[in-house]
Formats: C-alpha cells, sequence, structure tokens
C-alpha cells in the first residue's frame, strides 16, 4: 500500500474496523479505542497520528451533546496545563522519535496507570491520599498530553486517572468528552504543519463517518447495561492489553 492508497477488502475491513472502535471507544470503552491506534499505525505508520485525529475530532463531537449533562469542565481545567506542557513534549520528539520506542513509552505510562488502579483496590485509605496529591495529577496530566500527541492513546490514561478518584462512570464520560474535545482540537493545526493531515486524508475520513457514528450509537447503549464495577474492571483489562500490546508491538 502507498500512501493513502487501500488495497483489497481485507484493508478496508481494517480500517472500517478501526473506525468501528473510534467510536466505541468515545462512547466509554477508551481500551477499545485503542485498537483504532494499532489498525492505523499497522497501515499508514507514523502518518497514522494525523490521519485518525480528525476520526476522534468527529466522535467528541458527536458525543459531546449526549454527556453535556455529565460531568463538568473543572477537571478539564485543572487536567489542561500539565496537559499541555505534555503535548509540547511530545511534539518535539514525534518528528524524530522511532516508532518502536515510541509504543513501549506509551505502552508503560498505561501499565503504571493500571498499576496504580489495582494498588486503590489493595489500600483505598493509601491510595485515595496519592489520588488526591498534586504530583499525582500533574503527572496523569502530562502523561496524558504526551500520549495523545504522540500516538492518540490517552484515553486509558485519563479514564484510570478519573477513576482513581471514584468518579462515576457517566461523569468520567462526560468530563472526556469536554478534555478531549478541546485537546484534540488544538492538536489538529499541528498534525496539519507537521504534513500527516492533508486534503487526502481528510477524504478518507469522510468516508469513516458513518461507521464511526455506528461505533457511538452501540458503545452508548452497552455501556447503560454495564455496571459501575464492571465498567471499571472493563478499562482496567482493555487498558492492560493495550499496554502490553504497545509494549510488544515494534
Amino acid at each position: 500500500m502507498k500512501g493513502l492508497v487501500i488495497d483489497g477488502w481485507t484493508e478496508w475491513l481494517l480500517v472500517g474496523g478501526a473506525a468501528l472502535c473510534v467510536g466505541l471507544g468515545k462512547a466509554g470503552f477508551s481500551g477499545l479505542g485503542l485498537i483504532a491506534v494499532f489498525i492505523m499505525a499497522e497501515l499508514f505508520g507514523k502518518a497514522s497520528v494525523g490521519i485518525l485525529l480528525p476520526m476522534l475530532i468527529v466522535a467528541d463531537v458527536s458525543v459531546y451533546p449526549t454527556f453535556r449533562n455529565h460531568g463538568s469542565w473543572g477537571p478539564v481545567w485543572r487536567l489542561l496545563p500539565p496537559a499541555l506542557v505534555g503535548m509540547t513534549l511530545g511534539f518535539f520528539i514525534l518528528d524524530w522519535l522511532p516508532e518502536s520506542y515510541a509504543k513501549p513509552v506509551i505502552g508503560s505510562m498505561i501499565l503504571l496507570m493500571v498499576l496504580l488502579q489495582l494498588g486503590r483496590k489493595w489500600n483505598e485509605e493509601i491510595f485515595s491520599r496519592l489520588a488526591h496529591s498534586t504530583g499525582f495529577g500533574l503527572g496523569a496530566g502530562v502523561f496524558a498530553g504526551f500520549a495523545t500527541m504522540v500516538a492518540n492513546a490517552a484515553g486509558p490514561v485519563f479514564q484510570l486517572y478519573l477513576l482513581s478518584k471514584k468518579v462515576p462512570k457517566m461523569e468520567l464520560i462526560g468530563i472526556g468528552a469536554r478534555f478531549f474535545l478541546l485537546i484534540n482540537l488544538l492538536k489538529l493545526p499541528v498534525m496539519g504543519g507537521l504534513s500527516f493531515t492533508t486534503a487526502e486524508t481528510l477524504l478518507l475520513n469522510l468516508k469513516l463517518v458513518p461507521l464511526i457514528l455506528t461505533g457511538i450509537f452501540f458503545g452508548k447503549r452497552l455501556l447503560k447495561l454495564i455496571s459501575q464495577r464492571v465498567f471499571e474492571w472493563m478499562v482496567v483489562g482493555f487498558a492492560i492489553i493495550a499496554g502490553f500490546r504497545l509494549i510488544l508491538v515494534s
């Protein structure tokens, strides 16, 4: 496959599956959203970061009205400054960091957040103090900013951070919808400047919009059927799989 020329039904099915996963991820299952990261990276290499970004923005814009009554902008403004620091760091290394290094770094970040989340289950009191500390919030924000700039892979980090603070699932999705809508819009001109998002990639994105919306449709209904406890463990499970996948894929 050269550039954006997709050869055969297999590759179209993979791209379509990535679009569905984007919708499901934005509806609350961020670990599934990372599957889209894997697929697009496999097909398009480093340029996948910019190709995937408009798909994420379409999903953000579609999801936000549904969850605007859940959560608030307060946590977003608190996380934004450290996230911008992480995004700035990601911007400077994105152009030269080999993909074989970037993926293990992001995977390690996700697994670290999983360990912290499991630590909350082990010792609620100690972890509660850690989760509410300024340093923990700053670290999570920087991790999220770096991961989203380098590989559009901040969803599990963001969700695990909010879960550590016992944010209910619907409020978590509402805060996430606000945060990523803002962050992804800020990233768009950067990706255009790096020539990762172009008129050609936007045409491909347009073809995938129906599948993104289909993923959101089914994701929102599935979310209502899952309890808070099951939801938390699903986030942890998806994050573990995604983290190891990022580390092991060269």
